[in-house]
């Protein structure tokens, strides 16, 4: 007899978060899956609960592990980054660019949130740079301090203290601080998805 996963509301509100986040329809799942898109529907509305073979196969419709999937390999709901824990993200010190990544190396995750200090002068890559981001993949900026300007595919956007942009970040595109002081940025990239 198969063994069910417990908690199907819990897995299947997972499945539907994931499948949302890579912009994934029920149809796209289930062939990408081989499970079909009636069984990922009563799954996601916690109607039943997979088998493990079949949250297997729907883990990996999702690119995850079923650990993953499952969060089996999670030490809990929580996960905090001290200040001090922070790690180092694409920084070039010389060029006046600082980069930390605040969020957690958590297996699954499909969004990182960076904080970037750019010295008056100071760009993030460099104009023809290739693109930074996976194909498919969203960034949202939130200038916290000073004013910076966003080029992104050839287009330049003037932004301050308290905008918020968000555009396509497997474009070609970098954050410039005209001065005179420090500018600070939030940034949020969602990965996109990996095509097999």
């Amino acid at each position: 007899m198969a063994t069910a996963v417990e908690h199907p509301h819990h897995i299947g509100a997972r499945i539907r978060a994931l499948r949302d986040a890579g912009g994934l329809s029920l149809r796209d799942l289930a062939r990408r899956s081989g499970v079909s898109a009636p069984m990922l529907s009563q799954v996601e509305r916690g109607e039943t609960s997979p088998t493990l073979a079949v949250a297997g196969r729907i883990a990996a419709g999702l690119e995850l592990r079923l650990s993953q999937l499952l969060r089996l390999d999670e030490g809990g709901q929580v996960a905090i980054v001290r200040a001090s824990e922070r790690r180092p993200g694409t920084s070039d010190r010389a060029s006046g660019h600082r980069a930390e990544i605040l969020t957690p190396p958590l297996p699954g995750q499909r969004a990182e949130l960076s904080r970037h200090v750019l010295a008056a002068g100071a760009v993030t890559g460099g104009p023809g740079d290739p693109p930074m981001h996976e194909p498919g993949s969203r960034e949202s900026a939130l200038v916290q301090e000073g004013r910076v300007v966003l080029e992104i595919d050839g287009e330049r956007h003037d932004l301050a203290a308290g905008d918020c942009v968000t555009f396509d970040a497997d474009l070609s595109h970098h954050f410039e601080n005209p001065g005179p002081g420090d500018a600070v940025l939030l940034a949020v990239v969602s990965a996109g998805l990996r095509r097999s």
